[in-house]
């Protein structure tokens, strides 16, 4: 049999297509239509229902990312600020995203270039240095990372560092802070071969560092030091904080224990195992910070424990892969709201193992679930979910994700220590397996 393609085959496929009605029609509709409209089930559409059973308290307005890769941040600090809504009552707050944002990026810089002197000795088309160079200061992170800087940094109100254009469309002072740190690299690479020892190239790194700090400040603004809070709670009554840092902000005011949450996976793929703690080579941002660390365990193990959270009034950070079997505008990850399979004729039978291997799904965004349907047994029927796209889609800017696409699509959360098992808390302070950068466990969300 050939190995090219036939003009007589392309024949045969015209006249397939020609012969098959339902074809024709789908193409005549995708001719002018969103393919999740055509596609869409009417009898799952008219079942969508924004009511749950267990709600979080203290839940506020969602606040919107725009066009940057910050959700993991923003769901990060949403999560915090439930709680500080909560302690004074508030009805409107958000923390500064810049802030931790422009912190984030000076900690990747100097990961990235102490990355760069520790690899020197690898050749520059290794698949490593590739790696490496890729995208050093992109917008997207892990739960670990998010620690990393709140322990270091603090947090700060949004009126204290306001969003900026560019950190609300970050695409350019990405693209121009890369090319500098890649003009680095090569820098660094150069006085290495040069037979220049450590404290060379740590001094020409502290310069470097410079720059890309002047370039942030460029982008960003400048992070406050000290501040002054003050806001006026839903009954009216005013208060006032003067002379904060932003770590007092968070341990004062905020007052999580980051060291109480643990981060879960759901990772099925066949090289991995459950009961078993992983993290990535090469991924992160602090220098000396926290590593990651993730539980891999079953999916309905993630779920008892978000589940056991909610009720207990905690809200859950997670990562999921958001743009599969989604409706962006009614804000509903389902698995049956789309009849793929017969709109396109074909089925798509991979599972989540699958698509991990083959480069189908990997977590893309972080949220926040603050709310769970329950079914008079107990086990969850829909999750409510908190994005941080703005108001304007689904219930106000709140998603819901069915029970059946969490199975398949989402592959981690966090929660308190206190929902593992002794045996889980056990392996999760093992020293961890290491996987490769590249392994679908490194992507980060954004």
């Amino acid at each position: 049999m050939s190995s090219k393609i036939l003009l007589k085959t392309i024949k045969e496929y015209q006249k397939s297509i020609e012969e098959n009605a339902q074809i024709k029609l789908a193409r005549n509709a995708a001719a002018r239509g969103e393919i999740t409209d055509l596609a869409m089930d009417w009898e799952a559409f008219r079942r969508i229902d924004h009511t749950f059973s267990e709600m979080v308290s203290g839940q506020l307005e969602v606040t919107n990312q725009k066009s940057s890769g910050r959700c993991w941040g923003f769901a990060g600090l949403n999560l915090f600020r439930i709680y500080l809504g909560r302690k004074y009552n508030l009805k409107k707050f958000e923390f500064s995203q810049s802030y931790f944002m422009f912190w984030d990026k000076i900690e990747k810089a100097n990961y990235f270039l102490e990355n760069v002197i520790q690899t020197s000795v690898e050749p520059w088309n290794s698949r490593l240095i590739m790696y490496l160079l890729e995208n050093p200061i992109q917008d997207g992170g892990q739960w670990d990372m998010f620690v990393n800087l709140i322990r270091k940094y603090g947090v700060v109100p949004q009126t204290e560092m306001p969003e900026s254009f560019q950190s609300s469309k970050s695409m350019r002072m990405n693209r121009m802070i890369t090319r500098k740190l890649r003009e680095f690299a090569k820098s660094l690479r150069e006085v290495y071969n040069e037979g220049k020892n450590l404290t060379v190239l740590h001094r020409m790194k502290k310069e470097m560092l410079a720059v890309i700090y002047q370039m942030l400040v460029i982008h960003l603004g400048t992070p406050p030091v000290r501040f002054d809070w003050q806001v006026r709670d839903k009954d009216k009554k005013f208060h006032r904080f003067e002379n904060l840092t932003p770590k007092r902000f968070f341990l004062d005011h905020v007052g999580l224990n980051l060291d109480d949450f643990s981060c879960l996976i759901n990772c099925p793929m066949s090289d991995k195992t459950y009961n078993e703690v992983y993290t990535v080579e090469y991924l992160g941002n602090v220098v000396e910070g926290d590593i990651i660390r993730y539980l891999n365990l079953p999916s309905s193990r993630l779920k008892e424990c978000a589940v056991q959270s909610i009720r207990d009034d905690d809200p859950v950070w997670f990562g999921c892969d958001v743009g599969k079997h989604f409706h962006r505008d009614l804000g509903v990850m389902d698995m049956d709201l789309f009849d793929f399979e017969l709109f396109y004729g074909t089925d798509f039978p991979m599972n989540k193992a699958d698509r991990l291997e083959y480069g189908d799904s990997q977590m893309t965004h972080a949220m926040l679930f603050t709310g769970v349907d329950l079914d008079k047994g107990g086990k969850p029927r829909k999750w409510r979910v908190e994005n941080s796209w703005g108001n304007k889609r689904g219930d106000k800017g709140y998603d819901i994700m069915t029970d059946k696409w969490f199975d398949e699509y989402n592959y981690e959360i966090v929660v308190h220590k206190k929902y593992l098992t002794d045996k889980e808390l056990e392996i999760y302070r093992r020293e961890p397996v290491k996987l490769p950068p590249w392994d679908p466990m490194g992507a980060l969300a954004g």
